[in-house]
């Protein structure tokens, strides 16, 4: 086994404010970067706040920039860095520090509560639900989601412009909405939720130009942009502006009236 000495900065402070530190840490084969922080921990900074859990890519705990770039710690290995390279470690621009590299990201789950969930359709029983398998399919890229929420750090509506995280829910949370707006089941419209419009007018959807910025940085691999904020977009202008679409509303509310 091979090792090496490897240059890191890493971000130390608080909410009051703080600064990059300078570290010489040990690096041997195989490694990732969350290992060169747990090293830096166990040798040099003991009270060095890092959140991490699985270590394994799936519960989206250590996420943070490397090198200004938003990763997991634990699938960002140390071998696509030159061993000359200094590497830098700061926490999640988006959101307010708590200490080092943890960050505050209630933000996100403030926006999850606000996303109605799931309606069952009246006429059909737990345990009688058919789908088709495209059906499924279609959104169930969308669960492989770990909320890790690089997507919504790097998204530059929120990243660069705090006002607007009370108008915008973020990539994330789109998706969510869109996922449920593909499932055939979902009957949110048979109780007077239009997930098209909310996604427009509640959720910010309008926001969003497509930079694709959040898909780049998915760990999961998951089109955001492609497969489900784009798709989206298209079927919300559809309810908005399609005049056939807009007459048929028209209709339909005055027959149920």
């Amino acid at each position: 086994m091979s090792t090496y000495e490897a240059r890191f900065k890493v971000w130390r402070g608080d909410q009051d404010g703080g600064g990059l530190k300078d570290f010489r840490v040990e690096v041997n084969d195989g490694e990732v970067v969350l290992d060169i922080i747990h090293r830096l921990q166990s040798t040099q900074a003991p009270d060095l706040a890092v959140r991490w859990n699985c270590k394994a890519g799936k519960c989206g705990s250590c996420s943070a920039e490397i090198n200004g770039r938003p990763r997991l710690m634990c699938m960002t290995r140390m071998s696509v860095f030159g061993r000359d390279d200094t590497i830098t470690v700061t926490p999640l621009r988006t959101f307010p520090v708590v200490r080092d590299l943890v960050t505050d990201v209630g933000f996100n789950y403030a926006k999850a509560r606000e996303v109605p969930a799931f309606v069952p359709p009246r006429d059909v029983g737990p345990g009688e639900y058919r789908m088709m398998q495209e059906d499924v399919d279609r959104p169930q890229e969308f669960r492989k989601c770990i909320e890790c929420f690089l997507c919504q750090d790097t998204c530059h509506v929120v990243r660069d412009h705090e006002e607007n995280k009370t108008a915008f829910a973020g990539p994330r949370f789109l998706m969510r909405v869109a996922e449920l707006d593909m499932h055939p089941l979902d009957a949110a419209a048979d109780s007077g939720l239009d997930r098209k419009t909310a996604a427009q007018e509640e959720h910010g959807l309008g926001y969003c130009n497509i930079t694709k910025c959040c898909t780049e940085v998915c760990p999961e691999g998951i089109r955001i942009t492609d497969n489900a904020l784009i798709p989206m977009k298209e079927r919300a202008a559809d309810r908005k502006y399609d005049p056939l679409v807009w007459l048929g509303s028209k209709i339909r509310r005055r027959s149920s009236s």
